[in-house]
């Protein structure tokens, strides 16, 4: 099993929408949510943490655990993603080798551009806080 972690980060629009941050990845032309393998000695926590600030450049405070996911990755191998909602606290996104470009959206937009349908409920995890 392979383990992961990611966050789901979300923040206030203008208009007080709730909106989440959405990252694109050229590699797989996919649109997902941030998150990677722990590190040797890592926690989910920890690893949820550093993915975010790695692929989107925004260091950001845990809230809830959300919903984790079981599927199997482009190698065929069981993955287990925990994942935490997330404010940013600072920082700002530069594309990097793994992320060429990030969107806000709110929760209806960011439900039909989710590339996996085992991003759903993680989404829907938010939807109470909207």
């Amino acid at each position: 099993m392979i383990e992961a972690a990611g966050g789901v980060v979300w923040r206030r629009g203008a208009k007080g929408t709730l909106k989440v941050l959405l990252i694109h990845r050229d590699r797989y032309n996919d649109w997902s949510f941030p998150k990677g393998k722990l590190d040797p000695g890592e926690t989910h926590h920890q690893a949820a943490l550093r993915e975010v600030e790695e692929e989107t450049g925004l260091r950001c405070q845990t809230g809830d655990e959300l919903p984790e996911v079981h599927y199997e990755d482009h190698k065929g191998r069981p993955k287990r993603v925990r994942y935490w909602s997330m404010e940013p606290i600072d920082g700002s996104f530069e594309p990097n080798d793994e992320v060429d470009q990030v969107r806000w959206m709110s929760l209806d937009d960011a439900e039909p551009t989710l590339t996996y349908a085992h991003d759903l409920p993680v989404l829907a995890a938010l939807r109470p806080a909207e």
